[in-house]
């Protein structure tokens, strides 16, 4: 665990306030992320959590910048520090700034590398997008980054293609061009989804390094409770594309705020279960865009459902330094003593 010996700067790297997000086709429109906000501090890792469509993938898509047609962010802001607004920049001015400083390691190497195109070829091609090196002195700069991401003999494995790496070196490979640019910020989209647990394991113990070293602020993409729990400082859970509780890492595994953050620690796998019994499950899906429940959206699968919760929207209570969307996170509320308690093991 990270977080309890770094020393975190409060000033924000990336600020994001009341973002919403819509999709728009044949003359309707379905809001998908609904005034998410929060804030990144510089050096910090923040991870974003929570099951498949509850927004998180398309939130980090915005955040570059990347969201096409269907898909318009209509509200909210985008700032990176204290002096760049993103949501108002042409692309001529996005390009400057992705990858320079802010970069993003997308969940499959595979699909985000061009498979026709040799990894020195697009490495030194991120390198030259935001310095001025000759293609010379850029190669050079692209051994260097393989060899940092641990890639061994990188001075020969350079010209080879995509489809000649492992996962594991294809992974390797995105985080080198990602850190090409010297970025501020870290957009990690499921970084490790794709990968075996041994293979994942080497991967986080190197980008924890990497950007250790380096200063860097990260926003962790994952479903992984886990993962966070190893690597984050701060968690934010989503559900339905809403931020339903935030916390600092400690806490929120000793003591969940919201059921839904309970439920998927309840569902993590874990090393030291009886696996004579069944694993806990959420029960149900989460709901459509066009379908979400009166109330709170969490309330058809939750149990500890009352029955106010059917009708009546829960604000964001504020607990201490925390937050969650549910109308008794302050009685589920205990004493924790600053203990991260039964942390589920990798």
């Amino acid at each position: 665990m990270t977080s309890d010996v770094r020393t975190l700067d409060a000033s924000p790297a990336l600020a994001v306030d009341r973002l919403r997000i819509e999709l728009r086709s044949r003359g309707t429109s379905t809001e998908l992320v609904h005034d998410v906000s929060f804030a990144l501090s510089r050096g910090e890792r923040l991870a974003l959590v929570g099951e498949s469509g509850s927004g998180k993938t398309i939130t980090a898509l915005s955040l570059m910048r990347l969201l096409r047609d269907p898909l318009v962010i209509t509200g909210g802001s985008i700032s990176l520090g204290s002096d760049t607004e993103l949501t108002t920049m042409n692309e001529g001015q996005l390009s400057r700034i992705r990858g320079g400083r802010v970069a993003m390691i997308y969940q499959d190497p595979l699909t985000a590398l061009n498979p026709v195109l040799r990894i020195g070829h697009q490495l030194v091609e991120a390198i030259r997008l935001h310095s001025p090196l000759s293609k010379a002195a850029a190669r050079g700069r692209a051994i260097e980054l393989l060899g940092q991401v641990g890639l061994s003999q990188p001075a020969s494995r350079i010209d080879a293609y995509p489809h000649e790496f492992s996962g594991g070196m294809r992974q390797r490979v995105m985080i080198a061009m990602a850190l090409s640019g010297d970025p501020e910020v870290l957009i990690a989209d499921e970084p490790t989804t794709a990968l075996d647990v041994t293979t994942q394991a080497h991967i986080l113990s190197l980008l924890d390094a990497l950007v250790s070293d380096r200063g860097i602020s990260v926003l962790l993409i994952t479903h992984d409770l886990g993962i966070a729990a190893g690597f984050c400082d701060r968690v934010h859970v989503m559900y339905a594309g809403r931020i339903v509780e935030r916390s600092d890492v400690f806490s929120i595994y000793a003591n969940p705020l919201h059921p839904y953050s309970e439920a998927l620690l309840d569902a993590v796998c874990r090393l030291d279960i009886d696996l004579s019994h069944e694993i806990p499950a959420i029960p149900g899906y989460p709901p459509a865009p066009t379908a979400l429940p009166d109330g709170c959206v969490f309330s058809p699968r939750c149990g500890s459902r009352q029955p106010r919760c059917f009708t009546e929207v829960p604000a964001d209570v504020v607990v201490g330094e925390r937050m969650a969307a549910c109308h008794f996170a302050a009685e589920r509320q205990r004493p924790t003593d600053g203990v991260l308690a039964e942390v589920p093991p990798r």
